[in-house]
């Protein structure tokens, strides 16, 4: 099961936060203190998210975070980067715009 949500969140992040939120029985609320945390990780960086939690749940003792564990959020970090980026990518491809400039649809 780690594995398949592992492979859930590489391709969907945030549908793999919301089964980890609704089937990991808190989870989420061991990693962070209250819910906004959580919430604007789900809106604006999802792996990022997911790599904390992992980090502070399931690498060392429960509650710290090891040095793995903060590669690991770098990582997601990086990711998260990359995701917005080739959302940004692809919606300038769609609109027909391009590094250049503007140019009129065909």
């Amino acid at each position: 099961m780690p594995c398949l949500v592992g492979c859930i969140a590489v391709a969907f992040p945030r549908v793999a936060l919301f089964l980890v939120w609704f089937f990991g029985n808190g989870y989420l609320s061991g990693a962070f203190d209250s819910w906004l945390l959580p919430l604007l990780g789900f809106l604006f960086l999802p792996l990022t998210t997911l790599a904390f939690a992992y980090g502070m749940n399931s690498l060392g003792q429960p509650g710290e975070m090891e040095p793995l564990g903060w590669l690991l959020v770098a990582l997601g970090v990086i990711g998260d980067l990359g995701l917005m980026r080739g959302g940004a990518h692809g919606a300038e491809g769609f609109r027909g715009r391009s590094r250049d400039g503007w140019r009129p649809p065909e």
